[in-house]
């Protein structure tokens, strides 16, 4: 496996981590699940979500696109869509946070 591609994979994994980790801590503190229905509220708790949901978007999509195909039978070629786009959000918002790492100097 070449650095590069190893490189991507630990960035989708940490991306996932902290969408998991947001989407939790979130669904502990306000007792309700995170969810793009953030965006319907008043303009100024809408912008106020807008960076949550950037890093939460991974989780939000999967569980959403998850409980979708079990509870409404949507088709696999649905699923495999919506688990590229997490995917690929996934990795952006995980290369952020290991470059904010790095810039920081926690990790080398």
């Amino acid at each position: 496996m070449s650095p590069e591609a190893l490189n991507s994979f630990f960035a989708i994994l940490i991306g996932f981590a902290l969408a998991g980790a947001l989407s939790s801590g979130f669904q502990a503190f306000v007792r309700k699940p995170a969810g793009f229905g953030l965006l319907a509220q008043d303009a100024a708790k809408a912008m106020a979500a807008v960076p949550f949901l950037v890093f939460a978007a991974p989780f939000i999509i999967m569980r959403n696109t998850v409980r979708g195909r079990t509870i409404e039978g949507r088709r696999v070629e649905f699923v495999a869509l919506a688990t590229i786009i997490a995917g690929f959000w996934s990795m952006m918002s995980g290369t952020f946070v290991l470059m904010l790492l790095e810039t920081t100097g926690v990790i080398a």
